[in-house]
């Protein structure tokens, strides 16, 4: 299971540079103050000279958002990105205005990534923040294509997601909200194909890896209540880990960052485990925690379910509730979420979508039959994956995130807020979009294989990108 965290990376980007430097290969920027600010910021996330890019910082970026993280923070997240991207190459103007401006960049790797600047609206029009997203290759028409109104959007995205069906692509619920308004919900395919029950708005889907996110906010709901710090070592809460080094010199923050050096628990020896043997937290465990740590913590970043388990246990022993339970009371229940949770899977409950997957076996994936992913889950999903919730949850949890209802203004600094999340394991797939266009939210839930969800969240996030109104 994955899930992509896209933050508002305003937090960090900064060196120093030549400010009338206007030219990055074959790319012109508008020679605007917002062009010119925007050539900045590739000029120095590219360099990566941290001393210039703090001093940069401090005299270029908008007071209220330099009020909001330590600078401390802002370099680590720097860091952290940099280790990921290497560097960003803008390629295509998509979109300026003075209060925006979004341009189609590469980083290293090759991944095409939409990148959003917002400024000041007011003179001297400094930097708010730069939301920075992965985009599809397949997909790069419909960022850049031509200007839609809302309804045409709308149109389209309903066109796409009835040929997916057709095709036999999708099944499951697409959810997309203006504001605190739904403009669009649909059910599409069948949540049973054993039993012929179709997929309803209130279905409820496995949500992979997006249960990182509600993770994540736990942590920081209990920082902010005194009892951890990031920066705690594991050996506090679990005295008994069993990798006394990993216990010692891994912190909640590596756990965070996926930069503590704990592997994963899928492997030989889960696939060897019977999955009913599998239910809580401490369950995990014999799976992972005991193997060396992949490297030492800090020095690289490797994506780590066993690292959320931890970060589980700790979240139990820091509140003195199991970890479903406090989900329940301080995550679900504040954002009004009626029908989230963590179910096991051989105890009957309404309205549970079943998962079908095609790669149950090493051949050419799309011409298997969809078979049942029971065998593939463990009897109850954790920390890092698994719990399952319906599209308008999804929706409710991000109103709630962003009226900053489950975090503090600081802690929401931390977090983040803003951006794309997603989940996906065999007949497991979601993906939620916060603010894909501003004031937009996407919702895709599929019990099909990915990127079942996730083709169709970027199909959408592409066209609402194009509104223009």
């Amino acid at each position: 299971m994955r899930v992509s965290r896209m933050i508002w990376v305003c937090l960090y980007l900064v060196a120093s540079f030549a400010w009338g430097t206007q030219e990055q290969g074959t790319f012109s920027f508008p020679k605007t103050v917002q062009g010119q600010r925007a050539a900045a910021y590739f000029a120095a996330f590219n360099a990566g000279d941290e001393q210039g890019m703090a001093a940069f910082f401090q005299e270029h970026f908008a007071e209220r958002s330099l009020s909001q993280v330590p600078m401390p923070e802002r370099l680590h997240r720097f860091r952290n990105i940099k280790q990921q991207a290497g560097s960003f190459q803008p390629q295509r103007l998509l979109s300026e205005s003075a209060e925006e401006l979004k341009i189609l960049a590469k980083d290293a790797q090759g991944q095409w990534l939409a990148m959003a600047f917002a400024f000041e609206p007011e003179k001297p029009g400094k930097i708010l923040g730069l939301r920075v997203e992965m985009v599809e290759e397949g997909a790069l028409q419909d960022v850049s294509g031509p200007p839609l109104t809302g309804k045409e959007a709308l149109d389209a995205a309903a066109a796409y997601l009835d040929q997916q069906t057709k095709d036999d692509l999708f099944s499951g619920v697409a959810l997309i909200a203006r504001d605190d308004e739904v403009v669009f919900q649909k059910a599409y395919g069948m949540a049973s194909i054993e039993y012929a029950v179709p997929n309803r708005l209130d279905t409820r889907f496995n949500l992979g890896s997006i249960n990182k996110i509600f993770t994540q906010i736990a942590i920081e709901q209990l920082a902010e209540r005194g009892k951890l710090s990031l920066d705690d070592p594991i050996k506090k809460f679990l005295p008994d880990y069993p990798n006394a080094e990993a216990a010692a010199k891994v912190t909640i923050r590596h756990l965070i960052d996926m930069t503590s050096g704990i592997g994963d628990f899928f492997g030989p020896e889960y696939e060897a485990t019977p999955k009913n043997r599998i239910r809580e937290l401490a369950d995990y465990l014999p799976l992972f925690a005991a193997k060396p740590l992949l490297f030492q913590p800090g020095a690289g970043r490797q994506y780590s379910n066993g690292g959320y388990i931890v970060l589980g246990l700790i979240v139990e022993k820091a509140s003195g509730l199991s970890y479903f339970d406090y989900l329940a009371e301080n995550i679900y229940r504040p954002a009004g979420m009626t029908a989230g949770g963590h179910f096991d899977s051989d105890i009957p409950a309404a309205n549970i979508a079943s998962g079908y997957t095609r790669r149950w076996d090493e051949g050419e994936h799309e011409k298997e039959p969809r078979r049942n992913n029971i065998h593939t889950r463990p009897a109850r999903g954790s920390s890092a994956g698994g719990g399952y919730a319906p599209a308008m949850d999804l929706f409710r949890f991000v109103a709630a995130l962003k009226a900053g209802k489950l975090l503090g203004p600081a802690a929401m600094a931390r977090f983040g807020g803003s951006g794309a999340y997603a989940g996906g394991a065999p007949g497991i797939n979601a993906e939620i979009d916060m603010d894909p266009a501003p004031g937009y939210t996407v919702v895709v839930l599929s019990n099909y294989d990915p990127p079942s969800a996730g083709a169709v969240a970027k199909k959408i996030a592409g066209l609402l990108r194009r509104i223009k109104e």
